[in-house]
């Protein structure tokens, strides 16, 4: 059954229009690039959907359902991925939820959506579809519960869903507006109203789809929100039309609608400048038809500022290169390498080893982003000839220079550092780290347009654990991300604590704490019996992690 009361903090929190992160979405042009190569192309566009439902079934006590939904891609084999899922709207048997869904639509490929609808923590209907094009852009479905039968004629009606779909053309530009209004009207008996705001845009069909909720501020008549962040994707442009409405929260879902405007964003970009209110209205029923009534409540546009997010291409196109480097794992618990159970084992019939795999497709991705494709490589744990154990030698044996040419040249100088070693340990990425770190910090005060990719291949736990936090985190403000493949049958749990979105941030041994995430932590046989390459496993993260460095230091690529 459903809860009996309600998360009514939770429903005074704002909703969309947050501030904008250094997110890149669902693009990743890295792979995209390696997809491409592989001969893998198809007509797809970004579709987003909006949901709303109808006529709800009430599974609360002492109150309105609190509906969310949430929904799942079935894959063609029956597997049920859940993929996104909305807010919860407080007592509401016909809500209209403000979080969108993004998905990529493929002309060639049949994607089914499943769509369930929960009183917060009780699954109560669910619905399975296929995304069809209509020419409204509106698809309406009857919910049923999930032991209700398909082929049943007495299925109980439990509501309808109405999915929205919208192609997506994205826009760089994001508007920044802080709201507030004067002299509202007391809605509350025996208090002042608790105002909040919903911004919805008008589309073609005439309804309203709201894009953002502020947070409610309790018991002031003259309110001023926290800014509100309206990317021009989700409003259309400057010239579409906005309605903003002002209501007061009432815990029951019955919200009073204290009074509105319609105004695009150039509208209130003007108030801004003019430094003028514009008068709210009440549609007010008189005899059979509504008339617009006038308040003498006044919104206010205290501030409007527009900003350019640029994207990873655009630093691309600009200049920016991505810089390769490669750190092999050489301890001694990968096995002797003239051995078939070798994790170093080179097979004569020239089949790849894991380590051997992760260099080529993650270098074959990123050497399209390195002018020169001259890579760093390095090795760590072993004893090169006549020398103790070293935990950062170059790769092709030289004592002056660690580049190699290609993909081509990291192989054959792993190949041959394999008979010109001897396995040793323990393992210690400190070393490498600051050795990249060192490279990125001699690029940046050259001023050059470079951003360095570590790839670290590894068999074992890292022993300097601690050395490695530190590494990190001095490195975390540097042009530099670090991905990080455990091969063979180690238990790698300890490793994920280096990548943050596993975990807390780094924090270093005398306290301080990383500016950003810029591990990438993949165990390889995660990936390899899986749909997905190391290369998406790996490259995830990238673009974001090189915006997050540009954007927080305010560097713009060239134009």
């Amino acid at each position: 059954m459903g809860n009996c009361c309600s998360d009514v903090g939770g429903g005074m929190t704002a909703v969309g229009g947050t501030s904008p992160s250094a997110t890149t979405g669902n693009q990743n042009d890295a792979v995209d690039l390696y997809l491409k190569s592989r001969g893998i192309h198809g007509h797809f566009s970004q579709i987003e959907l909006s949901f709303s439902a109808t006529s709800l079934r009430d599974r609360d006590l002492f109150s309105k359902s609190d509906p969310m939904l949430v929904v799942y891609i079935k894959e063609r084999d029956g597997t049920i991925t859940e993929v996104f899922r909305t807010e919860v709207v407080l007592n509401s048997l016909n809500p209209t939820w403000i979080a969108k869904y993004t998905i990529t639509y493929q002309f060639e490929v049949v994607q089914t959506l499943l769509f369930h609808v929960f009183d917060v923590d009780t699954q109560f209907h669910n619905v399975e579809v296929k995304i069809v094009t209509k020419p409204n852009r509106l698809l309406i479905l009857d919910l049923a519960r999930r032991e209700d039968s398909v082929s049943s004629t007495h299925s109980q009606h439990r509501g309808k869903l109405t999915v929205h779909a919208e192609e997506c053309f994205s826009s760089k530009t994001t508007a920044e507006i802080t709201l507030r209004c004067l002299d509202l009207e007391s809605k509350d008996l025996f208090s002042k109203s608790d105002p909040f705001l919903v911004i919805s845009k008008l589309v073609e069909s005439g309804i309203s789809i709201p894009v953002c909720k502020t947070e409610v501020i309790k018991n002031d008549l003259n309110p001023t929100w926290k800014p509100v962040f309206l990317n021009l994707q989700h409003v259309g442009s400057k010239d579409s039309p906005l309605v903003i409405e002002c209501f007061n929260f009432n815990s029951n879902g019955k919200h009073d609608l204290i009074g509105k405007v319609q105004k695009t964003l150039a509208d209130l970009e003007k108030l801004r400048f003019g430094r003028e209110g514009e008068n709210l209205f009440l549609p007010t029923l008189v005899g059979q038809d509504y008339y617009n009534k006038m308040l003498k409540s006044k919104l206010f546009v205290d501030k409007f500022s527009e900003t350019v997010q640029h994207t990873f291409l655009d630093y691309l196109a600009g200049g920016f290169e991505l810089n390769f480097m490669v750190a092999i794992d050489f301890t001694a618990s990968n096995g002797n390498p003239r051995l078939p159970d070798s994790l170093h084992y080179i097979d004569p019939s020239g089949r790849m080893n894991a380590y051997q795999k992760a260099i080529y497709e993650v270098g074959e991705v990123l050497q399209f982003y390195d002018a020169d494709k001259r890579f760093p490589a390095w090795g760590f744990g072993a004893r090169p000839i006549d020398g103790p154990v070293s935990h950062c030698f170059n790769l092709n044996g030289s004592s002056s220079n660690c580049e190699v040419e290609g993909i081509r040249g990291i192989m054959m100088a792993y190949t041959s550092a394999l008979f010109n070693v001897s396995l040793a340990g323990p393992t210690l990425f400190g070393h490498v780290i600051n050795r990249a770190a060192l490279i990125a910090s001699q690029s940046l005060a050259d001023d050059a347009q470079k951003y360095f990719v570590l790839l670290i291949i590894t068999d074992g736990v890292v022993t300097d654990l601690q050395e490695t936090k530190d590494a990190l985190v001095k490195a975390s403000d540097l042009p530099l991300s670090i991905l990080i493949v455990g091969v063979g049958g180690a238990d790698f749990k300890e490793m994920e604590i280096l990548d943050a979105d596993k975990g807390e941030r780094l924090e270093s041994s005398t306290g301080r704490v990383a500016s950003r995430d810029i591990v990438q932590f993949v165990p390889f046989r995660d990936v390899q019996s899986g749909e997905i390459s190391i290369v998406q496993a790996l490259l995830a993260e990238l673009p974001t992690q090189f915006l997050t460095y540009m954007r927080s230091r305010d560097i713009k690529p060239s134009t």
